[in-house]
């Protein structure tokens, strides 16, 4: 039961009701002992499978943001028409695999150092995080 009570405090935190089906949002979101990378579309569809009864998508992406805007996820965009939310907050890289759709951690040992020489003017870096995309090597396969 602390586990509800603690869900029902970051749904009002981050300015929401705490209904039946964001409860169940939360739980999916934060009920694991790892985070994972989710689109919104497959949220809603893991919850509908989760509570056997359809969740409006409208609602899985208004508290999907709602938590975003609050700092408990995270965006990574992958590109103009495709975003992954992370429940990772802290800073960290990514490969994504454009041959399964999979953003996947990148551990800080499999990067050396980024280096900025040149930052926009009268802005701050407030962190680096790099998306590494890959695919198949088509080339080397006959």
């Amino acid at each position: 039961m602390t586990k509800n009570l603690e869900f029902t405090e970051k749904l009002r935190s981050s300015g929401l009701r705490p209904t039946k089906q964001r409860l169940k949002i939360c739980e999916v979101l934060f009920n694991r002992e790892k985070t994972f990378h989710f689109t919104i579309n497959d949220l809603a569809k893991n919850i509908s499978e989760k509570l056997k009864e359809k969740i409006s998508l409208a609602t899985v992406y208004n508290t999907v943001h709602a938590f975003k805007k609050k700092g408990y996820l995270k965006e990574i965009s992958i590109n103009s028409d495709k975003s992954y939310f992370d429940t990772n907050i802290t800073n960290h890289h990514h490969f994504f695999d454009e041959d399964t759709n999979q953003l996947i951690d990148c551990d800080d040992n499999h990067l050396d150092n980024v280096k900025i020489k040149k930052n926009i003017t009268g802005k701050k870096i407030n962190s680096i995080e790099v998306l590494i995309k890959v695919a198949s090597d088509n080339q080397n396969q006959n």
